[in-house]
């Protein structure tokens, strides 16, 4: 088994890190601070071809697989990992419209999300159901032609700025085999979006309620067939899920890469804190967690492409091991600091509000708990 990086990978990940260091890391503490979502960055990033990363070459995609991308997402979330959580998202979004969209859709939509000129979210979460989501009560009613949807989706990153929504809505009875799949465009009567959150972090792109009243949609805005919407959203979470691990795995590296240069740099009793050898055995616990999570996070991503059927399991594996250890990784790291760690300007205590988000969203990991226990009884 080999565990290296191919040329192509290798590169990837240079160019990816580069594009963090110059454009991303510099302004990402005034993007948090100032609630401001860098869409010229993300053109930026996008005119890469990082709009569309896995997306078919044929429909202006880079045709990349999801070890490419989870590369990708690590190395932009050296920068900002709320960044590249929304880049995360906008390519689940144009991955789904890939594999599972017409030849019309696909090309009314793939070549403008690939180049940034649509921004994409991705409505399934409600304010009744979270967890639950195959629960959700948001209705899709066929009316001659079309189909009106009905309901609100909650914490819905880049709401209100982005121009394309795939919204999961109820066209049958209850359940997941009842659940649709819609793309609704920015400007369709009767969408509209509720005030930007007051979050903890990801402060760098809005999160919004989305409420669609009676919003009316032609049947060939149904992405995939009818009733397959919910199995849609869970395979796309597969992928969503090392897609944020890889956040997280970014963030906190960024956040010990800083633990390393200030520990070299801080004196006290006499000698650098690096010289302690408490502080490092941190710095070694900490360096080690991250490895681990970077190769299990690999093995993951590896499987998705190969399309094992232990895919789904090593996905939530993958998706709370390492967002666990990266919010831990991060919280040391903050700790190293001492009382400079707490202040805006050095960017832990950012990296830390940012983090602790991914253990909740793409599943939270109690569900990811759930998805492993379940694989592990039904193998006994």
């Amino acid at each position: 088994m080999d565990f290296s990086l191919t040329e192509e990978q290798a590169a990837i990940r240079e160019m990816a890190e580069a594009f963090a260091q110059d454009e991303v890391a510099p302004q990402a503490i005034e993007w948090d601070q100032a609630k401001h979502f860098p869409v010229d960055v993300l053109k930026s990033a996008m005119a890469l071809g990082l709009g569309g990363i896995m997306v078919s070459d044929a429909h202006g995609g880079s045709g990349l697989g999801r070890v490419e991308a989870v590369l990708v997402y690590e190395a932009l979330a050296k920068g900002c990992p709320a960044f590249s959580a929304y880049l995360s998202i906008h390519n689940m979004v144009a991955s789904m419209i890939d594999k599972h969209g017409s030849e019309v859709q696909k090309s009314a939509y793939l070549p403008r999300l690939c180049t940034g000129e649509l921004l994409a979210s991705y409505c399934l979460t409600e304010p009744s159901c979270g967890s639950d989501a195959a629960a959700l009560t948001t209705r899709a009613e066929r009316d001659g032609d079309d189909y009106l949807l009905t309901g609100q989706k909650m914490f819905i990153s880049g709401a209100g700025a982005t121009d394309l929504y795939v919204v999961m809505a109820r066209t049958g009875g209850p359940g997941a085999k009842g659940v649709s799949a819609f793309l609704v465009e920015k400007d369709a009567a009767g969408l509209s979006f509720g005030a930007n959150e007051k979050k903890m972090g990801w402060n760098a792109q809005p999160t919004r309620t989305v409420m669609l009243d009676k919003v009316r949609v032609k049947a060939d805005a149904m992405l995939g067939p009818q009733g397959a919407g919910f199995k849609l959203a869970m395979e796309a979470l597969d992928g969503g899920r090392t897609s944020i691990a890889a956040c997280s795995l970014g963030g906190a590296q960024s956040a010990l890469d800083k633990a390393v240069t200030y520990t070299n740099e801080r004196k006290a009793f006499g000698q650098k804190l690096n010289e302690f050898q408490a502080l490092q055995f941190a710095l070694a616990e900490m360096a080690i967690d991250l490895e681990v999570s970077r190769t299990f996070l690999w093995r993951a991503a590896s499987a998705l492409d190969a399309k094992l059927p232990e895919a789904t399991q090593l996905c939530a594996m993958a998706k709370k091991h390492v967002t666990d250890a990266g919010f831990d990784v991060a919280n040391r790291a903050l700790q190293l600091h001492g009382g400079y760690g707490y202040l805006a300007d050095y960017g832990i205590e950012k990296i830390v509000r940012d983090l602790r988000v991914h253990q909740i969203l793409e599943g939270t990991n109690e569900i990811m708990r759930l998805i492993v226990a379940r694989t592990v009884i039904a193998q006994a």
